[in-house]
């Protein structure tokens, strides 16, 4: 067994799945058009040769100035808002089917990670983060009682 816990322990949300299946049918109805939290799709590699993990989370029309990415007590966070085009007219719309409104999207990653050691940039509409993956036998710390 490797000394490192599986990333997909940590990432695998079975209640987004179903919230994603929920919204993907309430995309279709008339609803639609009101702002709502979404959370972006996402990929998640472990590369067991550099011992990093890597999350990719699609942000299409996105740039990086617009997501916040905070890390702690953990965990890794992701939001940002997916907003509307001022430029277009409102009423000349015939279909509208692009997101709008806030993302958020909250990992845990590897106990004693640190946030300096997180990376980030945006390339074609899309986030990478990477991060090292720490060992577990880093997690632990002895207490001598005196």
């Amino acid at each position: 067994m490797s000394n490192f816990p599986s990333v997909l322990r940590f990432c695998y949300e079975p209640i987004t799945d179903v919230e994603r299946a929920m919204e993907e049918a309430l995309a279709a109805s008339a609803i639609s058009d009101r702002p709502s939290i979404t959370r972006p799709r996402m990929d998640v590699h472990e590369n067991k040769d550099t011992n990093t993990v890597t999350m990719v989370l699609e942000l299409p029309g996105m740039k990086s100035k617009d997501v916040v990415i905070d890390v702690q007590q953990n965990r890794l966070t992701v939001s940002g808002e997916f907003t509307r085009s001022a430029s277009l007219d409102e009423s000349e719309y015939v279909l509208r089917e692009r997101r709008i409104g806030k993302f958020l999207r909250t990992l845990q990653i590897s106990a004693g990670t640190k946030p300096e050691e997180v990376t980030a940039h945006m390339e074609d509409g899309l986030l990478i983060i990477t991060y090292p993956k720490v060992p577990l036998e880093q997690h632990a710390h002895r207490i001598t009682i005196t």
